[in-house]
């Protein structure tokens, strides 16, 4: 009964540390902002799996279709009835910011015009891993578009 209850302690401790550390994470991803533009396109996923991009280059496993040009204007209306906030807009940019409810990680969502499209980035800020959040994040958007 000893080693049982030991046990039963022990994951709730692993538990409570790894609930803290998703915490952290979540108030570290608070801090930053979105990437921006770098030579005038959307920047490159970086090698984690917790990105997706319409832009030319990107890796197959994590690349999207870009929008149509008339989703552009569509498009702040759509990102706040999704829950989202646009942060910064340009005549050929959107920055938006979604929050988790759990733990208030934040992933950025950039958009170009450029090309008779609209390229799209979702990536999360901080972690490694997202378990598809992106993907599904930017076809819930198409979608409603």
């Amino acid at each position: 009964m000893y080693i049982l209850k030991a046990l039963i302690i022990g994951l709730l401790g692993l538990a409570v540390l790894g609930a803290a550390a998703f915490f952290v994470l979540g108030l570290v991803s608070q801090n930053g902002e979105a990437p921006g533009l770098v030579d005038g396109r959307l920047s490159p996923c970086p090698d984690s799996p917790n990105c997706v991009s319409s832009e030319e280059g990107t890796a197959p496993e994590k690349a999207v279709e870009p929008l149509a040009p008339e989703a552009w204007d569509k498009l702040p209306e759509v990102i706040a009835a999704q829950g989202g906030t646009v942060i910064e807009t340009r005549d050929d940019y959107i920055a938006a910011e979604f929050k988790s409810d759990v733990f208030g990680f934040v992933d950025d969502v950039e958009f170009r015009r450029g090309e008779g499209q609209v390229h799209i980035r979702s990536a999360s800020r901080v972690g490694h891993s997202d378990g598809g959040a992106n993907a599904k994040r930017v076809a819930s958007l198409r979608e409603a578009l």
